[in-house]
């Protein structure tokens, strides 16, 4: 990092899910992430990470999720991205699209009903 004491770090959403060994097989399945901390037997956390992406996941008796994203994740190849949220079992609620800003994208449910953005920026690399 550099001496610019504004630079910001990494960023990790943190889900509250209703089974957090669940939610750590679907985001295994869904995006490819794999489990890289887990705190208690059964686990109560874990730590998803993938590349530069990570997911942290809380248990949580009521989950109550957001009609909104609750993060967006951007993706080299967003078709197939979709494929395999779709054969990992997501609820696609915003279909899989070439949007007018310049990004192919989709939305999907979790299994608690946390929607994710995902795009994949057309014409240029992901960051």
């Amino acid at each position: 990092m550099s001496n610019d004491r504004t630079q910001l770090g990494r960023t990790a959403p943190t889900l509250p899910v209703a089974d957090v060994g669940a939610s750590c097989r679907f985001y295994e399945a869904a995006l490819g992430l794999e489990v890289t901390f887990t705190f208690e037997e059964p686990a109560t956390y874990a730590v998803l990470k993938k590349d530069a992406a990570e997911v942290h996941l809380s248990r949580c008796s009521d989950p109550a999720p957001r009609a909104n994203p609750v993060f967006h994740l951007i993706v080299a190849d967003a078709d197939w991205a979709h494929g395999r949220c779709v054969a990992a079992g997501a609820k696609v609620v915003e279909a899989l699209r070439t949007a007018p800003w310049g990004m192919r994208t989709f939305v999907f449910e979790d299994p608690d009903g946390h929607r994710v953005d995902v795009g994949q920026p057309l014409g240029e690399e992901p960051a």
